[in-house]
């Protein structure tokens, strides 16, 4: 078995778990700094998916390019970041 593709195996698990839980602690909770969190953790896990796919040659990044970068591979970078960026501002907002 390739290693990159167990790498890929156990990343995918974990974002799971990880996914699994902030939904659950999102249904219990309606405060706009978590569900920014959530949304970075389910955004995480997409961006693992993307790169499995991409990986496996099932979708190809390489169709639009910005700046010679493919622009999915970097959103899947730049938005789960920029969620958890918002959540944190958001949080210490709040604490004023």
């Amino acid at each position: 078995m390739n290693p990159q593709i167990l790498l890929f195996i156990i990343k995918l698990v974990l974002g799971g778990i990880a996914a699994f839980l902030a939904i659950f602690v999102m249904s219990k909770t309606r405060d706009a700094s978590w569900m920014f969190l959530v949304a970075g953790f389910l955004f995480s896990y997409a961006s693992i998916v993307i790169d499995l796919m991409a990986e496996l040659g099932i979708i190809s990044v390489d169709a639009v390019l910005v700046f010679g970068m493919p622009l999915i591979s970097l959103l899947s970078a730049i938005i789960p970041s920029v969620m958890f960026i918002t959540a944190f501002i958001i949080k210490l907002a709040k604490k004023r």
